[in-house]
């Protein structure tokens, strides 16, 4: 199984090394992808110890061998509650909105394309 495109239905949101994103870490808007070299626990959806956003590599701490050595963010390395994610990228919300492969993804779901034709015009 690849994870160049996957969903998180914890965070409602597309994931894998295939979605361009910026880091969950507020401010930070460094450009990273939503693959596992960027996930808070280093495992798919966080795994047992991280939240599951995405942290460019200034915002993820290594963790103790008591937490699997995970890279965590300082939120779950602190065990407190997650940060809030980052909304997608205009050019990840283009490309479902237009590229081919997106087709039928669109057809079976026209009130998410409406909230992402919404979210693409207040991109500008």
């Amino acid at each position: 199984m690849g994870w160049s495109i996957g969903y998180d239905e914890n965070w409602n949101r597309d994931i894998g090394y295939g979605v361009p994103a910026t880091c969950d870490h507020p401010g930070c808007g460094e450009e990273i992808d939503r693959g596992l070299s960027h996930v808070c626990g280093g495992d798919p959806y966080g795994g047992q110890h991280g939240c599951g956003l995405f942290f460019c590599g200034k915002h993820l701490i290594p963790a103790g061998a008591k937490r699997d050595c995970s890279q965590l963010c300082s939120r779950c390395y602190s065990r407190r509650k997650p940060f809030d994610p980052t909304p997608d990228v205009p050019e990840w919300v283009r490309h479902k909105l237009t590229h081919e492969s997106w087709q039928q993804w669109r057809d079976e779901n026209p009130d998410e394309v409406k909230t992402l034709k919404n979210l693409e015009a207040s991109h500008g």
